[in-house]
């Protein structure tokens, strides 16, 4: 009976051992695209913000933007100081970051869209734009991350979200050109290359910072 318990417990373990590895999605980078997107492109869908305003994301179209799944009590969550960082240095360029908080990983984003603002703007000052919470993996997914981990944005891309603060890089055409695991900063070198090479490259006109 003991060895039974015991040979329990350690598969416990071995399955949230399993579960917390938030580096199993190896970074992926491609060239940014000086064509024009095809329908049904990253940008191409409707979100709501984090206020509960209905939000097109084609509003970004023209500027090279990084989306990422976010969390308040995970053990990446200082991130959000390297995210907004990086939005600041880069905003006036044409960068911007889109946070799309998400409760998948271990309950780690529990709150209401106002906790989690409110946690966000006054613990790490983010002023990049945040959205309401979705769903980023399982059958409740949003159709945006489906479209970004099911095949659609490209092969090289597709795969589940592994943890939260997974990272998509979409290109000034709408295009899906980079994937960063959720332990690749948004300040290392691989993401501040392929943000500046995506600014670098041009493509749409650019639009007007849409917040």
């Amino acid at each position: 009976m003991v060895r039974k318990l015991f040979a329990a417990a350690v598969a416990a373990a071995v399955g949230v051992a399993a579960l917390a590895r938030p580096g199993d999605i190896k970074d992926t980078v491609k060239e940014p695209t000086k064509v024009a997107a095809q329908p049904g492109g990253a940008l191409d869908y409707t979100v709501k913000t984090i206020d509960g305003q209905e939000k097109k994301l084609s509003d970004y179209k023209g500027q090279v933007v990084l989306l990422v799944n976010v969390a308040s009590k995970c053990g990446l969550t200082p991130q959000y100081k390297a995210l907004e960082s990086t939005y600041e240095k880069y905003k006036d360029k044409g960068f911007v970051v889109l946070g799309f908080p998400a409760n998948n990983f271990g309950g780690q984003e529990p709150g209401t869209e106002a906790e989690i603002k409110q946690f966000c703007t006054t613990k790490y000052n983010v002023t990049f734009p945040m959205m309401s919470k979705i769903s980023v993996k399982g059958d409740d997914k949003h159709p945006l991350y489906k479209f970004l981990t099911e095949g659609k944005a490209g092969e090289d891309f597709a795969g589940d979200v592994e943890w939260n603060f997974a990272k998509f890089l979409v290109d000034r055409n709408g295009n899906v050109i980079a994937r960063f695991g959720s332990k690749t900063t948004p300040d290392s070198p691989q993401v501040t290359a392929a943000v500046e090479k995506a600014l670098a490259a041009g493509g749409a006109k650019q639009s007007a910072r849409a917040e």
